[in-house]
């Protein structure tokens, strides 16, 4: 199958991914035990994926059966380990306007976290609006609080260590400590079109672990996003397709830009993940450099049937 062929197969599937897959009934909203599996892999070996998609369930359920079929948290988060989750809180606004990612996603992403024997767990973004309004606005600081995370703040350099020798055209930059020193990084982009780079999925989301984002839109925006793998790639993605902004992002204030897909994509691969991401918002990947220039980089899979996968219906 050539890459048209692939492209257009995947627009069938629904949910950005050319994948074979079983279909699950949904299950209540509880975290299932350790070692639980769904029912559709009782009596087999569980092979290691690298990338699954989920539709039709609310978002907190989705993320329970996407990471049970990934193999549980604890493939990811180790006993006494720090974990930095890295959502989308850009603005002071509710998750109705699809502008952030999900709450209960979050919420239930950091308790998987402490289930599987983390000691730490941060949630951190560089938001564009005032950072306490973004977090408070959008629901995630609370979300964050109940399952036991910690908000780290964001707004001042102080927090930001600089890096040297990584892409090529981001040859240095100041990031997030947090997510430098961390053992773990999950990488949880909400799905929107932005007005910039076209959209924000698992990539373009890691801008927001940078202090100077100016460089990036002087210094070639989309090499500049591709770069940052070369300074810290996420253990894992999830990308909120719950609300996606389907135009006039990355923040839109009409309800009409809106739309409730109900889908999320787990994979290990980000640049599958966005190939996948991008289909859900209706696009070509081909549109957007960015992801192309990363797969190029080697930081990823253009094609993610060539990935272990499986699709899931709730």
């Amino acid at each position: 199958m050539d890459r048209r062929d692939f492209l257009k197969a995947a627009v069938a599937a629904g949910v950005g991914l050319g994948l074979g897959g079983r279909y699950l009934p949904a299950i209540s909203g509880k975290i299932p035990p350790a070692g639980w599996m769904p029912p559709a892999f009782a009596g087999e070996s569980p092979v290691p994926l690298d990338i699954v998609a989920v539709r039709n369930g609310e978002p907190e359920v989705m993320f329970d059966r996407g990471i049970a079929a990934m193999g549980g948290m604890g493939r990811f988060v180790k006993k006494g380990s720090t974990v930095a989750i890295k959502p989308n809180v850009s603005w002071s606004s509710g998750v109705e306007m699809a502008g952030n990612t999900n709450p209960a996603l979050v919420n239930r992403v950091v308790r998987h976290c402490r289930e599987a024997g983390a000691a730490k767990v941060y949630v951190v973004d560089h938001t564009i609006e005032f950072w306490k309004s973004c977090f408070s606005a959008s629901g995630i600081a609370a979300a964050a609080a109940e399952a036991g995370a910690s908000l780290a703040p964001a707004e001042s350099e102080r927090y930001y260590v600089r890096r040297s020798g990584g892409g090529r055209v981001l040859r240095d930059a100041q990031i997030h400590e947090v997510a430098l020193e961390a053992d773990v990084l999950i990488n949880i982009p909400v799905l929107k079109h932005h007005g910039g780079a076209g959209i924000t999925a698992g990539i373009k989301n890691l801008m927001g672990l940078v202090w100077d984002r100016r460089f990036y839109h002087a210094n070639d925006l989309h090499q500049c996003i591709a770069d940052f793998l070369a300074f810290r790639r996420p253990d894992l993605n999830i990308v909120d397709a719950y609300r996606i902004l389907t135009r006039n992002g990355p923040r839109s204030r009409h309800p009409g830009d809106v739309r409730l897909a109900k889908m999320q994509i787990l994979s290990t691969d980000i640049v599958a993940a966005d190939v996948s991401a991008a289909r859900i918002l209706g696009s070509d990947p081909q549109r957007y450099p960015h992801i192309a220039i990363a797969a190029d980089m080697g930081f990823g899979q253009l094609d993610p049937a060539k990935l272990a996968n499986r699709r899931l219906s709730l």
